[in-house]
């Protein structure tokens, strides 16, 4: 069964005021490198893995371009080991601020056998770093990208819309001088407001400036413009890419793939039978350091299985895969939505072809209601 590990790294420079992810703020003098390779490598030998195939390793966080490659290529050894088959096209992704990433350290994580960086640029505009408390400046994050580009073969950056006063035209500047750097994959999100963050409080207390909901649709609508004219291929709601450089572990996530999650505050999903067991771990780095494992689990039913397949596949422009849903779970995904489909399907919402259903891209500004209305 193809498998993908994620492996949290919890520890920031500074906690982004947006962020409600498991990270804590530290300083590079005080992150425990060799202790927390340690703590993962130990977690990672109570799991079994008899079956499995290896997918694809990906170093999330925080901001796992803190951890010394040493420490990190320590871990990844131990993935590999720990499998008894690997895929051909293994890809092994580190996630990376441009605060701590260089050419040398670039070059040091290709060494360790990283051969993908996702790089944390989120705008190029200094007003709007500042707004969203980043630590960089425009230069700084462009630097990082080409020292990336330079000694690693894949690379990928994040870029936020939605920020207050940012125009369609405004985030398309910014889309073209990163495309300029050479990279052949971005994520580009919208900034959301969630409540257990910094903005959140601010927000609840009209304290916070946020954009108007209408630019939403026209930047997301002018980004798509701009990619495609330079060659990018829209494949998932906020990921471009060009042929050959989409995310495989994403594509594995959205396909509703089994994934092992290592480390404080990791969430994993593995199958057991035609059910999954959803675990996570404690989210506070000294207590996943002093060897506390899951302090989450449950069971995900079959139906559970088909809803989570909905709410992720529909996002891709491949879709989801009927069959291979109706394998893993024993479950027909139309069963029970045979009306919503059919609704949805007269009005061109969703489509179903070659076994796979899916949601044009010109309708992807509604796919919360669509997704919603099949759940």
């Amino acid at each position: 069964m193809r498998t993908s590990v994620y492996v949290h790294f919890p520890w920031c420079l500074k906690k982004c005021p947006y962020c409600d992810f498991a990270s804590a703020g530290i300083r590079r003098s005080e992150v425990p490198h060799e202790a927390y390779a340690d703590a993962v490598l130990g977690e990672l030998a109570r799991k079994r893995l008899e079956g499995r195939t290896l997918h694809s390793v990906f170093f999330g966080g925080g901001t796992p371009s803190l951890w010394a490659p040493e420490a990190l290529g320590r871990v990844l050894d131990g993935v590999l080991d720990a499998f008894p088959e690997r895929a051909h096209d293994l890809e092994i992704t580190v996630e990376c601020n441009p605060t701590s990433l260089d050419r040398e350290k670039a070059a040091a994580l290709r060494d360790v056998g990283v051969n993908r960086l996702s790089i944390g640029v989120q705008s190029l505009d200094a007003e709007r770093l500042r707004y969203l408390g980043r630590l960089h400046d425009p230069e700084g994050a462009l630097r990082a990208v080409r020292a990336a580009t330079e000694e690693m073969g894949r690379v990928s950056a994040d870029l936020m819309f939605g920020m207050p006063g940012q125009k369609p035209d405004d985030f398309a500047g910014e889309i073209a001088q990163l495309l300029d750097t050479g990279i052949e994959h971005v994520s580009a999100y919208a900034l959301t407001i969630e409540p257990d963050t910094q903005f959140g409080a601010l927000h609840k207390k009209g304290k916070l400036p946020v954009a108007p909901d209408d630019d939403y649709a026209d930047t997301f609508l002018r980004a798509r413009e701009v990619f495609a004219a330079a060659g990018m291929e829209h494949y998932e709601v906020s990921n471009y890419a060009r042929p050959g450089q989409a995310s495989r572990h994403n594509q594995h996530y959205w396909r509703g793939g089994d994934y092992l999650g290592l480390g404080a505050g990791a969430v994993g999903a593995m199958s057991e039978g035609t059910s999954s067991r959803r675990t996570k771990n404690d989210p506070r780095p000294e207590r996943y350091l002093a060897g506390e494992g899951a302090v989450f689990e449950e069971t995900l039913t079959p139906e559970d299985r088909v809803r989570e397949a909905l709410m992720l596949g529909l996002r891709t422009a491949e879709g989801m895969a009927l069959d291979a849903i109706r394998e893993r779970t024993g479950v027909d995904p139309s069963s029970g939505r045979e009306r919503a489909l059919s609704r949805r399907r007269e009005r061109g919402d969703v489509a179903l072809e070659g076994g796979f259903l899916r949601v044009p891209p010109d309708r992807w500004l509604h796919l919360d209601a669509i997704v919603a209305d099949l759940f």
